[in-house]
């Protein structure tokens, strides 16, 4: 298994120094939106959000049962001491002793990367805590309610590690990159704290700053 990649200038990290899982997600989407969200604590609500809330409050009983022949943990509480990491996986299915992680999510299925990952996590958080290799997980997309099998190759763990490693730094350094600027920002619930076509460029910048002062630019 490989080491966590800020060992070797870091050492291992720390109780303190764990960080929520779902900020893999946000860097991998957005680094800004990552920084705004874990550095800076900024966080708001919009439609998609919310909607998230409201899959994961349905879903999010815990406790464990059995479902067509195989164990159901929900609500699993999730630690990874190699990535760095601490959260919640919303459904782990033990087909005999082997957990399969099974994240939901709002939305139609798709192929993305930042969930993929999400979900790799847990997978690798599940191997320390049991002691044991997952091939694989799924992604339930509440729209579609169809799932997305993940196969948890080793470019996916490479990835996820290395996202790992990219967030321990960001959140290390204190400081929030500059904004993306793209299609991303269109859906995003903290567009208004990002101001990223402001934020964009030094004289957008200004320019905003004057305006809310009253002054002519």
């Amino acid at each position: 298994m490989t080491d966590f990649p800020a060992t070797a200038e870091h050492g291992p990290p720390n109780e303190e120094e764990l960080l929520p899982l779902s900020g893999l997600q946000h860097v991998v989407f957005c680094p800004r939106q990552c920084a705004l969200i874990h550095v800076e604590g900024v966080f708001a609500e919009n439609r998609f959000t919310l909607e998230g809330h409201h899959l994961h409050e349905r879903v999010d009983e815990a406790g464990t049962h059995s479902e067509a022949g195989c164990r159901v943990a929900r609500s699993l509480p999730l630690v990874s001491r190699r990535l760095g990491v601490f959260g919640i996986a919303d459904v782990v299915e033990f087909h005999g002793e082997c957990p399969f992680p099974v994240e939901y999510k709002r939305g139609r299925r798709r192929q993305r990367l930042a969930d993929q990952i999400q979900l790799c996590a847990q997978a690798m958080a599940l191997e320390e805590m049991f002691h044991c290799e997952i091939p694989a997980g799924a992604l339930f997309y509440d729209a579609s309610k169809r799932r997305l099998d993940v196969r948890f190759d080793e470019t996916l763990r490479a990835t996820t590690t290395q996202a790992a490693a990219d967030y321990h730094a960001l959140v290390r350094a204190q400081r929030t990159p500059p904004p993306v600027n793209d299609d991303r920002c269109e859906d995003c619930s903290l567009r208004d704290d990002c101001l990223p076509s402001v934020a964009a460029k030094p004289a957008n910048v200004t320019r905003y700053i004057r305006s809310l002062y009253g002054e002519t630019p």
